[in-house]
């Protein structure tokens, strides 16, 4: 992803919201099923720091770009800045390993998941996050791929893993209605694309496109439905046996 803010980093801004409080069921959820020394892959902005930190005995997070300075120090935090794969770590070094809306936007997720698999040691944990393509409303030109439950299950099978157990992220009545309305705006802004260039133009053309359209329906939305969009929070949201409805794949897979 280049240097600047994309709509694909989410942040706490009130338009995010909604996959805001998603992404921080994640980190919760994760904090209850990990510990010892614990990798991150994909900082974002940071948020989750303050969440898995806590949990762990020692906390490694790495992304291409640094977050801000006061999230990192946590005892026991380290942030190194690095592009992955591969994972400038040595074998067996980690408990846990944990990657949320990452693999989806890596070139090589064979080769990722086979080094998520190398780091760890023997018993260790991955816990990763991913959305769930049939819930995807359009193209999403930032991801080289989206997984669909047993796509995803294969992948960290056939990498280094010898157990997943598959979990969903799913959403309430008030989730189901913020979903619906971007569902239709989404739509309407579709409809313009007449020549269906989301699925035929190379994925780097539509990106910038995509990020200021994406923005400007996020903002649309929050003006439209201020209550709605506020009133969303993390307990709106929960893990369940994954199901083609659900919004994000939760995978926990055991080396």
């Amino acid at each position: 992803m280049s240097g600047f803010a994309t709509a694909e980093r989410v942040s706490r801004e009130l338009s995010d919201n909604f996959v805001f409080q998603r992404s921080l069921l994640a980190y919760h959820a994760a904090a209850e099923r990990i510990g010892g020394e614990v990798l991150e892959i994909g900082t974002g902005s940071g948020y989750g720091i303050e969440v898995v930190a806590p949990h762990a005995a020692r906390f490694v997070t790495v992304d291409k770009h640094a977050p801000a300075p006061e999230l990192l120090r946590q005892p026991g935090v380290s942030f190194l800045q690095a592009t992955v794969p591969p994972l400038p770590f040595a074998e067996a070094s980690f408990d846990a390993v944990i990657s949320f809306q990452v693999i989806e936007h890596i070139p090589d997720d064979g080769a990722f998941v086979r080094e998520i698999a190398r780091v760890l040691r023997p018993g260790g944990r991955f816990v990763v996050t991913t959305p769930n393509a049939p819930m995807s409303l359009t193209r999403n030109p930032w991801h080289v791929r989206e997984y669909r439950a047993d796509e995803l299950r294969d992948l960290l099978l056939g990498n280094g893993f010898a157990s997943v157990e598959r979990l969903g992220v799913f959403g309430d009545e008030r989730v189901a209605a913020y979903y619906e309305r971007n569902r239709r705006s989404v739509a309407r802004i579709a409809r313009f694309d007449v020549f269906d260039l989301q699925h035929r133009l190379p994925r780097r053309l539509l990106q910038l496109p995509y990020d200021l359209l994406n923005r400007i329906n996020r903002r649309r939305l929050l003006r439209e439905n201020t209550d709605l969009t506020a009133s969303i929070r993390m307990e709106d949201y929960r893990l369940g046996p994954v199901a083609e409805d659900c919004f994000d794949l939760f995978y926990i897979a055991e080396k």
